[in-house]
C-alpha cells in the first residue's frame, strides 16, 4: 500500500494557502465538486509538483438499500482517472431512501446517515461495495461515519461490522478518528474497543477533524480545532499500526493558514510520539477477501433495509412518526442538524439567495425544510425554496420579492413543452410569477 504521508482536505476557500503550506504530501478533494474536464488550477499545480490528489465521494450511498447508481460510479471513476489517483474513497452510510423498493417517493437526506449494524445491512453493503470495486479503476476505501443516533436491534459493534466487511470484500478502510470520538460521546462506544476489533492492516489512511459539544451531544462540524481526545485516539491507533496517511479535514470556518499549520504540526507530533513507543511495523497491507457466496440473493435483505431506512429518513425530513425503538429526542437533534446542513449547502450552491433575503434567509429556509423534503439535489432545492416563497407572496418587502422573482425566473429555464403534469405545473407557476 502506498505511503501518503501528511495531508489536508483541499477546499476552494483555502486553495492558495494549501499550495503554500510546507510539508503537504497529499490532498483530498470532494469528488462531487470536481469536473474532470475543468479541474481547478490549484489542483493541477499540486499534481505537477507531485502532490497526490484523492477524490472523496459523499453521495454514492453505499450503505443504502439500492444498488449503486451506475452514473455516480462512472463519475467517481472519471475523477480518479483525471487526477491520476491511487485510490478513491466513500462512506459507509446511506444518503437517500424510498423509491421503487418501497413504492414511495425518493427522499434525499442531504448528509450521511448511519446504517444499522445488522446482518441484512452488512449483506447489502458487501454486495454494493463489490459492485463499486468492479466499476472503479483504482482501489476503494470506505469511511466509518459520525452518528447522532443509534439503530435499535443492532447485532454487531462497529469494529465487528468493519472486520466482517473487510473479511468479505477486501475493501480498504478510511478510519476517521474524529468519528470514533463522536460515537463515543453520542453512543457510548469505546474507541479503544473499536480499534481492538477492526482490521488495522486494511487501513488506507486516517481522517482527523474537529467538532463541538452542545447539551451532551458531539457535533462533527469540521469547522473547529481538533480537540485533544481526537488526538489521543489517533495516538492509540498509531501505536498499533503505521497509518499510510493522515489527513486534516476542515470544511467551514477556516482559520488563518498558520492555525491550520499548527494543527498539522500537532498531528505530526502525535504520530511521532506514538510511533516511537510502538513496535516497528511495515505499512499495512490490504486483506484478501475470503471466499463467499457472491451470488447469494440479497433482494429480501434489500427490501427489509429499504423499509427501515425509508421510515427513519421520512421521520427525519418529512415529519412522519418516529419508528419504534429510536430515541425521539436524539432524532429531533438529528433532524435539526440535517435541516441546518441543508440550509448551509443551499447557501453555497445558490449564494445569491442569502444575499437577496439577508437575515431572513435562514429562518425562512428552516421553516420551508420542515414540510418540504429534498428530492432532487441542492440546486433543485434552492429553486423549489424560492418558488415556495414567491407563491406564498413572500418576502413581504416588494423590492426583495422582485429581486427573488428575477433570480428564480432567470434560473428556472424556459417553460417546458411536454404535456407531463409536472411540466404543466411548471408552466402555471411561471405564469403566476411573471404576473407578480
Amino acid at each position: 500500500m502506498e505511503r501518503l504521508g501528511t495531508g489536508i482536505g483541499w477546499r476552494p476557500e483555502i486553495a492558495d494557502a494549501v499550495e503554500r503550506m510546507p510539508g503537504i504530501d497529499w490532498v483530498e478533494a470532494v469528488a462531487e465538486n470536481l469536473c474532470p474536464g475543468h479541474l481547478p488550477e490549484s489542483l493541477l499545480r499540486l499534481r505537477e509538483r507531485g502532490v497526490t490528489v484523492i477524490p472523496h465521494g459523499v453521495s454514492l450511498g453505499l450503505g443504502g438499500a439500492d444498488r449503486p447508481d451506475e452514473a455516480r460510479l462512472t463519475a467517481l471513476a472519471e475523477r480518479a482517472e483525471a487526477l491520476g489517483s491511487p485510490l478513491v474513497t466513500e462512506h459507509i452510510a446511506f444518503v437517500r431512501a424510498g423509491g421503487p423498493l418501497t413504492a414511495s417517493p425518493l427522499l434525499e437526506a442531504g448528509h450521511l446517515l448511519p446504517v444499522p449494524r445488522t446482518r441484512d445491512a452488512l449483506d447489502v453493503l458487501c454486495e454494493n461495495i463489490r459492485i463499486a470495486q468492479d466499476a472503479l479503476p483504482v482501489p476503494l476505501a470506505v469511511e466509518n461515519i459520525a452518528a447522532l443516533i443509534s439503530w435499535p436491534g443492532e447485532e454487531m459493534s462497529e469494529g465487528q461490522f468493519l472486520y466482517d466487511l473487510v473479511d468479505r470484500t477486501g475493501v480498504r478502510l478510511l478510519i476517521d478518528v474524529a468519528n470514533l470520538h463522536t460515537n463515543h460521546v453520542n453512543r457510548g462506544e469505546d474507541p479503544a474497543k473499536a480499534l481492538d476489533e477492526l482490521p488495522v492492516e486494511a487501513i488506507a489512511y486516517v481522517h482527523v477533524a474537529g467538532g463541538f459539544e452542545r447539551d451532551g451531544v458531539w457535533h462533527d462540524s469540521h469547522a473547529h480545532p481538533v480537540p485533544q481526545p481526537v488526538l489521543d485516539i489517533l495516538s492509540d491507533l498509531a501505536s498499533r499500526v503505521t497509518p499510510p496517511g493522515v489527513l486534516l479535514e476542515r470544511d467551514e470556518n477556516f482559520p488563518e493558514p498558520g492555525e491550520l499549520e499548527q494543527e498539522l504540526g500537532a498531528i505530526r507530533g502525535t504520530l511521532e510520539r506514538a510511533g516511537a513507543q510502538a513496535p516497528k511495523s511495515a505499512l499495512p497491507e490490504p486483506v484478501t477477501p475470503r471466499e463467499t457466496d457472491t451470488d447469494a440473493d440479497t433482494d429480501p435483505a434489500r427490501q427489509r433495509l429499504a423499509l427501515a431506512q425509508t421510515a427513519l429518513l421520512s421521520a427525519l425530513v418529512g415529519g412522519t412518526p418516529v419508528p419504534e425503538g429510536f430515541d425521539r429526542v436524539r432524532l429531533g437533534v438529528q433532524a435539526r442538524a440535517l435541516a441546518a446542513k441543508r440550509a448551509d449547502v443551499v447557501a453555497k450552491v445558490a449564494e445569491d439567495l442569502p444575499q437577496i433575503l439577508a437575515e431572513g434567509y435562514r429562518p425562512a429556509f428552516l421553516a420551508y425544510a420542515q414540510g418540504h423534503p429534498m428530492t432532487g439535489g441542492y440546486r433543485r432545492d434552492a429553486l423549489d425554496f424560492a418558488e415556495h416563497l414567491l407563491l406564498a407572496g413572500r418576502p413581504e418587502d416588494a423590492e426583495t420579492r422582485r429581486r427573488l422573482r428575477h433570480w428564480w425566473l432567470e434560473r428556472s429555464g424556459p417553460a417546458p413543452l411536454s404535456g407531463h403534469p409536472a411540466a404543466r405545473l411548471a408552466r402555471a407557476t411561471r405564469r403566476v410569477l411573471l404576473r407578480r
